[in-house]
C-alpha cells in the first residue's frame, strides 16, 4: 500500500488559501523543525497544568503537521528528510501528550497501546530508511493522526474547561485512533 508522497491529500485544497501566504523562503522542513522545537514547550505547559497556554500551543503545534505536508506537496518540495521526520515529529508530540495526560486521565492501556504502536512505526520507518526505502504515510496513518489529535484535544479541553463530556468523547476517539493505528501499522509493514 505504498503511497506517492507527491500526490495531494484531500485536505491540501482546503489549506491552499493559507499556504499561499507563507513566505517562499519558509520550507516544509522548517515547519517540521518548528513542531519538534515547540513540542517540549507544549509538554512543559501541560505538565504544570497551564492549560491557557498549553492547549492553544498544542493546537498550533498539531496543525503544523497539515501545513508542512501540504506546503511540501504544493511547492513540490517533498524531501526524504521530510517524509521520515514529519511523522516522527507527530509521534513525539502525540506520544508525549499521551504519556503525560491520557495515561493519567483516560486509560493506562489505551495510552500504552498508542505509544507502543507509534514506537513500532518509528522503528519500522527507521529500518526502511536504512534500506533506502522511504515510504510516505498512507491514508490510515493520516486518519490515525487526525483522530489522535482530536482525542487528545478533547481531553485537554475537558481539563481546561472542566466539562466532563469531553473526557468521554476523548476516550471513544482514542479507542478508534488506536484501531486505526493498528491498521496503519499492518498496512505500512506490508
Amino acid at each position: 500500500m505504498a503511497r506517492d508522497a507527491h500526490k495531494p491529500f484531500p485536505h491540501d485544497k482546503y489549506l491552499y488559501w493559507f499556504i499561499q501566504w507563507i513566505p517562499r523562503w519558509v520550507e516544509p522542513n522548517h515547519i517540521t523543525l518548528l513542531r519538534l522545537i515547540l513540542t517540549p514547550f507544549v509538554i512543559i505547559f501541560l505538565l504544570y497544568e497551564n492549560y491557557d497556554v498549553g492547549v492553544p500551543l498544542f493546537i498550533f503545534t498539531a496543525l503544523t503537521d497539515a501545513v508542512d505536508g501540504t506546503l511540501a506537496r504544493m511547492r513540490k518540495q517533498v524531501t526524504p528528510w521530510g517524509i521520515f521526520y514529519d511523522p516522527v515529529a507527530d509521534k513525539i508530540l502525540i506520544g508525549s501528550v499521551v504519556l503525560l495526560v491520557v495515561i493519567q486521565h483516560i486509560n493506562f492501556y489505551i495510552a500504552i497501546g498508542m505509544v507502543a504502536v507509534e514506537l513500532m512505526l518509528i522503528i519500522g520507518g527507521w529500518y526502511r530508511r536504512r534500506k533506502t526505502h522511504i515510504e510516505s504515510a498512507n491514508i490510515w496513518g493520516k486518519i490515525k493522526m487526525i483522530l489522535e489529535v482530536i482525542g487528545v484535544l478533547c481531553l485537554l479541553i475537558a481539563l481546561w474547561s472542566g466539562v466532563d463530556l469531553f473526557v468521554q468523547i476523548s476516550n471513544g476517539t482514542l479507542i478508534v485512533a488506536l484501531l486505526f493505528a493498528i491498521v496503519s501499522l499492518l498496512t505500512y509493514s506490508l
